[in-house]
Formats: structure tokens, C-alpha cells, sequence
């Protein structure tokens, strides 16, 4: 596979469209179904999130990473069985490889679950967070911005099953009680290779969307298309949106996740990048849109090595227990057998 510097840069679209009356709306819907149809990412402005709260979460973000080690090693995510907190640079794996970037996992804050041996081994992944107690802001930053992300989201779902045919709540009940987003704050630090490097490697996103924001100026996001990869560096002020493999799902593969990767910056420069991952509660099955017959949806996705569950917290078990191999041995043994 190639890069392709002369590539089509990705599309633009604005989330504010919907506001500005129904003919726009319907404009904007097809334009949504089109360009997920084709590419599966999309840059998206209009979107209402505050610039002050985009700048206080890069901020505090970049402080966090600023924090001694000890600070941040003392929220490890070897110490939870839920895969939350911090991991260290080259403490994760994409394809079995090792990514070039350190990071802190956040989900939703909810108590761990009192499971019996009959309980479904996702349910495991419920549980609290781990905050650096030297940086009480990141918590109350992370969670402002969770529930403007989580508005975002379910706002495209809604246009997404309007676009599709369906009707605009479809979605509504797999998200509505027990979302399961997550939120990772990563950093990628300089390398002085001269070939690019792993900052994390091509993957499809196992959820049903993502909303990324990147520190503004730094590239390194590559996404496949035609065989060749797509630059998609920041664009000021905007998310960059892609679909992941329930949304794939939900629409028997008219809409696929779309392979991406991560180059990591040279030595002297690094990049702060925050995907947020929206997805439905663990135990939630994504419904199945019956679609019009001129959409033409050719099947899922078939991968012996990645196979794609209907139900999202075999999903999200699978991307876990893959990308932290060693928080599996320490807490999920049994599993790895």
C-alpha cells in the first residue's frame, strides 16, 4: 500500500446544517450517508462543542502528560481490571506490534459489577477510572467533555437512520441508559528515525463511531482508501469523524469501518490526539436496518482474524484484551486460555 500525497483530502461536513432548516437538513443527511458510503471519515464542523472547552481539554491534557512519571505511573493500567488509566510509551499493541505513544484510558465512571460465573466475561469491563490525584481538573474536564461528545453523537446517529431509511430513534434505546464511550487522551512523542513509525498501527475501530480531536498543526492520521493512504492532518476548530465495525453492522456493510493508522512526529516535535470512542451499553445489540433496495448493502466484513460481534461488549472485550495483553494476564487469565 502506498501513500498517495496527490489523494483526495477527506470531506467537510457541518453538523449545523440540521438546525438551518428541512431542506438543508435532508441535504446535509445525504451528504452524511454519502460520504461514510464512500470514505467511512469525514471532517465535521458546526458541531457546538465550546472553543473553551476544546482548549481547556488540550490544555489540561498536555498537563497531565507534563505530570512526573511517579504521578503518572501511580495510576497504571495494570492495576485495573477494567483497562482504565495510564499507559506507558510502547505499552500497546495494534496488530501485535508495538504503538509509539503513551496514553490514559477513561470511561464511563460507574461501579465495578457483582458478576457469578454465569455472567457474559464483557460485563468485566464496567467499572471506575483512575484519576491522577495531582491533577483533580482532568477529571472534571473529561466529563464536561464526555457529555458534549455524547450530544454530538447520538445527533449524527439520529441523521444517520433518517439518511438510511429508518426512523430517527432507531438507535436510541442501545445508547440511551449505559453508553459505553471512552475517552483516550494520548500523546505521541518524537522519534529520530528517519522511516516512519508505528505511532499506532492500521486498524478499524471497533465500536460504532468515533469523534477525534487533534492538537491543532500536527498531522500523522492516515486513512485507507483505494489501496493508498489518505493524510487527514487538523482541521481548525473540527472533529475528525469515522464510522467502527457496529455501524458496519447495523447496516449489513452498506457503511464500513475503514482502516486507519497513526505515524508517529520526528524527535523535537510530539502530538496530543483525543479520540472519543461512542458505542451502546456492553450488553446492547445494535439493531439491523432493513435499507432501500437502491442502497445496495453487500454484507459485513469477513476476517477469520477479526471477527465482528453484533453484541458491543464482545467487541470491545476482543479490542482490549488485543491491544493490552498484559493487563489480560494479570486480571483476565482465565480468558487468555
Amino acid at each position: 500500500m502506498t501513500t498517495s500525497a496527490a489523494a483526495p483530502s477527506l470531506p467537510i461536513l457541518d453538523l449545523s446544517r440540521l438546525d438551518a432548516g428541512a431542506e438543508e437538513a435532508e441535504a446535509f443527511r445525504a451528504q452524511l450517508r454519502e460520504v461514510t458510503h464512500e470514505y467511512g471519515f469525514f471532517y465535521l464542523t458546526g458541531h457546538g462543542v465550546p472553543a473553551d472547552l476544546i482548549e481547556r481539554v488540550m490544555t489540561t491534557s498536555r498537563a497531565f502528560f507534563n505530570l512526573p512519571e511517579d504521578d503518572k505511573m501511580a495510576i497504571e493500567n495494570l492495576q485495573s481490571p477494567h483497562f482504565r488509566g495510564y499507559t506507558r510509551v510502547g505499552g500497546e499493541l495494534t496488530q501485535g506490534k508495538v504503538d509509539w505513544r503513551e496514553q490514559i484510558d477513561i470511561g464511563p465512571e460507574r461501579a465495578a459489577l457483582e458478576l457469578t460465573p454465569d455472567s457474559a466475561d464483557y460485563l468485566r469491563l464496567e467499572g471506575p477510572n483512575q484519576w491522577p490525584v495531582t491533577l483533580p481538573a482532568l477529571e472534571e474536564v473529561m466529563t464536561s467533555w464526555r457529555e458534549e461528545l455524547n450530544a454530538v453523537a447520538l445527533r449524527l446517529m439520529q441523521a444517520w437512520a433518517l439518511s438510511l431509511g429508518a426512523d430517527e430513534h432507531v438507535f436510541d434505546e442501545a445508547f440511551a441508559v449505559k453508553p459505553s464511550t471512552l475517552i483516550k487522551i494520548v500523546r505521541y512523542p518524537g522519534k529520530s528515525d528517519p522511516t516512519p513509525r508505528q505511532g499506532v498501527g492500521a486498524h478499524k475501530d471497533s465500536g460504532v463511531l468515533t469523534l477525534l480531536f487533534v492538537e491543532p498543526g500536527k498531522g500523522g492520521l492516515q486513512v485507507e482508501k483505494d489501496g493508498e493512504w489518505i493524510d487527514a492532518p487538523p482541521l481548525d476548530g473540527a472533529f475528525v469523524v469515522n464510522i467502527g465495525e457496529l455501524l458496519e453492522v447495523a447496516t449489513d456493510g452498506y457503511l464500513k469501518a475503514t482502516v486507519h493508522r497513526v505515524i508517529s512526529p520526528l524527535i523535537g516535535d510530539d502530538r496530543i490526539s483525543i479520540p472519543f470512542f461512542y458505542s451502546p451499553a456492553l450488553d446492547a445489540t445494535i439493531p439491523v436496518l432493513t435499507l432501500p433496495e437502491e442502497l445496495h448493502a453487500p454484507g459485513i466484513t469477513v476476517d477469520p482474524e477479526n471477527p465482528i460481534f453484533t453484541t458491543y461488549g464482545e467487541n470491545s472485550l476482543k479490542s482490549r484484551m488485543r491491544a493490552h495483553p498484559d493487563v489480560a494476564a494479570i486480571h483476565h487469565a482465565d480468558l487468555l486460555k
